[in-house]
């Protein structure tokens, strides 16, 4: 786990290559964060790159919110996001559970377009569960907002995992 005073000595290849998984298959942000070095803090590293995603175009922020799997879904996953839903207790859902969460993918998706996000290292099954027909009554703007502020927290908690 490299300090942040050698993460900021670091070639921009090499800096993007170590903190890109901080947001899913998303790498151009910490690429276009890496002149902004260097950070004083982990925490200001994290606030430098949640402004570059807040001044990203809006087909880049959608980009962004699609790299994120389905919870219980069917498709590749990384390792991170692996790890972050088992944490959440969605590696062990009942048939019944597996079922009503695909629904509510496909639900999400239909509404909006995009997967359903939410931080679920922050989050149990249940929780997640509740979240679902809660959010559904979102205006599009708002899930997109609430997307995105999800994808902040996911990236501060990798973010820790990588930085001392």
């Amino acid at each position: 786990m490299p300090k942040l005073a050698e993460l900021n000595a670091l070639g921009r290849e090499e800096f993007t290559r170590l903190l890109g998984p901080v947001f899913e298959h998303s790498p151009w942000v910490v690429a276009r964060t890496c002149s902004q070095r260097p950070f004083r803090s982990r925490e200001d590293l994290h606030a430098a790159l949640c402004d570059t995603v807040a001044k990203a175009s809006d087909d880049e922020k959608f980009s962004l919110i699609r790299a994120h799997p389905d919870l219980i879904g069917d498709d590749e996953i990384t390792e991170a996001s692996r790890a972050e839903q088992a944490s959440a207790g969605l590696d062990h859902a009942s048939p019944e559970e597996v079922k009503q969460f695909r629904e509510y993918n496909r639900q999400y998706r239909e509404r909006f377009g995009f997967p359903f996000v939410i931080c679920a290292r922050l989050n149990k099954k249940e929780a997640i569960a509740r979240a679902f027909p809660v959010r559904l009554r979102n205006s599009r703007e708002q899930e997109m907002q609430t997307a995105l502020d999800e994808i902040y927290k996911i990236a501060d908690l990798r973010l820790g995992d990588i930085v001392q």
